[in-house]
């Protein structure tokens, strides 16, 4: 197996597979490919299709196969931003924001990520579920905008404003921060919280939250009756 990730701030990664590899997609994440790759459509039992629901991704999953020879499967970016691949091993886990994953090669688990304190979840806006990767293989995810990637040492921290986060290693740890400061909470237009991060560990910010670019334009926007 090898893969391009092409396109820029229109990123595609493209992933050319050896005759009997399989790649795990995403629901509709597929863009185009070979026409020997063979498609399944797989649940994987209630518990892992919650999981993924609540997770922020579909409830299935659609597991395709080079068959025949080698084959050439590609997968577009839903949103003008980036895609960057993970190389997960046994004690090398991710977590992703939600809806971030796109794609798998190899033998991946995509569960739930709980945050330790309610409050990251229910004002943090990162919301209370993130996505967690773990197993041996690669990765692809999928995140908005630019990134921009610091290495937090123990104890380091970070602070962004709600929605930046897009991924962290499994070692870093994130929790809430209460704006201080009545005008500053009333008039800085950062809202009442902000996410912290806490290291060590390696931490992806995106610079182009989907939400927030909603939230942009929304006044913009003239809805016919």
């Amino acid at each position: 197996m090898n893969y391009s990730i092409d396109g820029g701030n229109l990123p595609v990664v493209i992933i050319n597979l050896d005759a009997g590899e399989k790649v795990v997609t995403e629901g509709g994440a597929m863009s185009w490919m070979s026409p020997n790759m063979k498609m399944e459509t797989v649940g994987g039992g209630l518990g892992k299709m919650f999981s993924r629901a609540v997770s922020g991704e579909t409830m299935f999953q659609n597991i395709y196969t080079a068959e025949g020879g080698a084959g050439m499967i590609a997968c577009a970016s839903s949103f003008p931003g980036s895609i960057r691949a993970f190389e997960i091993t046994p004690g090398n886990t991710m977590i992703l924001q939600k809806t971030a994953f796109l794609a798998s090669v190899g033998n991946i688990d995509l569960s739930i990520h709980f945050k330790k304190k309610l409050g990251a979840g229910f004002f943090g806006g990162e919301g209370f579920i993130m996505q967690k990767v773990s197993g041996q293989g690669i990765v692809f995810a999928e995140f908005d905008g630019h990134v921009v990637e610091y290495d937090l040492q123990p104890g380091q921290q970070l602070v962004l404003d709600t929605g930046h986060l897009a991924a962290m290693t499994e070692t870093c740890q994130m929790d809430i921060q209460t704006v201080k400061g009545l005008k500053n909470i009333a008039f800085g237009g950062e809202g009442l919280f902000n996410t912290v991060v806490t290291g060590p560990g390696h931490v992806w910010v995106q610079s182009m939250p989907a939400a927030s670019l909603a939230g942009a334009i929304s006044p913009y926007i003239v809805t016919g009756s």
